[in-house]
């Protein structure tokens, strides 16, 4: 096709289809265009029936309470433009921004640690290469409002300072928010309630989740977990980025934003469940494999293609398949988990 031939009906899907999706990043060259429209013509309908539910609900208001309505809304998904609202609210971080009004600003404009900065700055370009949005040619470009997002959250939480992999945390807050103080305070919520010690210097969270998660698999699954231990597959190998990035870069970014729907209001047991449900759904690989390398190979071939993409699906299936998942069980795993843990490293 000549490239300034005037587009009839006749054209290809692709060529309909504008080539950075809603959030700004990128579609890769060999992205299935006529696929994509066919998810989304059916996904917009179900967008548009929760659109209007959410409509009535927030009507005449500017803050919801927690219920057992409001989850059952956020689990079928947030329209985008009630993501910001909704978020801040079921995660408390809105509580936090009226208790501290001008916090954001003090902390911006505070004496900041330099090596935290500098690595800040190093880091802002590797944020979201194929992102527009982050591209200093933008209008706007947000890596000015990350850089600050970054800064304020190191002074803030000065045991954490920054390490790799807030900045594309903070870098979806603020493609959702677009408002620098309230992507602060979801970081605040996301880092420092929602999963503690998960970015701290010692990541003992983090570690320890990677470690309740092998058990919840060991008792769910056990052919897949015994194929694990065979093959000498350690859990932070093959999910530590699932966690530290929250599926950034994993899952497609609808897929990431449903989950994140749940994470703020349900807390971090959403991260297990979608685990748990990639792993369930390939089981019969994973005790199938021959080697570590096919353990690691099947990992990636988990988070890609259609069951993934298809995130309302997805999501439906995510609070199904690994069965009841209780607060309470995780915090007797966690317990026991971190204990086996610091034993292991005082050694």
């Amino acid at each position: 096709m000549e490239k300034n031939r005037t587009p009839s009906s006749c054209d290809t899907a692709k060529e309909r289809v504008d080539s950075v999706d809603p959030y700004g990043f990128e579609r890769p060259k060999d992205f299935d265009y006529e696929s994509y429209e066919e998810l989304m013509s059916e996904y917009l309908v179900v967008l548009t029936q929760r659109s209007i539910k959410w409509s009535k609900l927030l009507k005449r208001k500017h803050k919801v309470q927690r219920n057992v309505k409001l989850k059952r809304y956020i689990r079928k998904g947030i329209p985008n433009e009630h993501r910001a609202l909704i978020w801040m609210v079921a995660s408390g971080a809105q509580e936090q921004l009226e208790k501290n009004p001008g916090y954001y600003q003090t902390l911006l404009g505070a004496q900041h640690d330099p090596k935290v900065v500098e690595t800040i700055s190093t880091d802002l370009n590797r944020t979201f290469p194929d992102n527009v949005l982050f591209r200093k040619t933008s209008n706007p470009c947000l890596q000015k409002a990350l850089y600050n997002v970054l800064r304020a959250y190191g002074q803030h939480n000065a045991a954490v300072g920054y390490c790799q992999g807030m900045n594309f945390i903070a870098g979806y807050l603020l493609i959702i928010t677009k408002d620098e103080e309230k992507s602060f305070w979801l970081m605040d919520a996301l880092l420092g309630r929602i999963l503690p010690d998960y970015y701290s210097p010692e990541m003992l969270g983090l570690k320890t989740d990677q470690e309740v998660l092998g058990e919840l698999v060991r008792v769910r699954s056990p052919k897949a977990w015994k194929a694990m231990v065979d093959h000498n597959v350690m859990w932070t190998l093959v999910v530590s980025r699932w966690f530290i990035c929250l599926y950034i870069d994993i899952l497609p970014v609808e897929t990431v934003l449903r989950i994140w729907d749940c994470l703020f209001y349900e807390g971090s047991k959403i991260l297990f469940r979608v685990a748990l449900t990639l792993i369930h759904r390939y089981r019969n690989l994973i005790e199938q494999a021959q080697s570590l390398p096919d353990i690691c190979q099947i990992f990636k071939q988990m988070t890609r293609g259609p069951f993934v993409d298809e995130c309302h699906p997805f999501m439906q299936k995510i609070f199904t398949e690994p069965g009841s998942l209780s607060n309470a069980t995780l915090t007797k795993l966690r317990a026991v988990c971190r204990g086996h843990i610091i034993s292991a490293e005082a050694k």
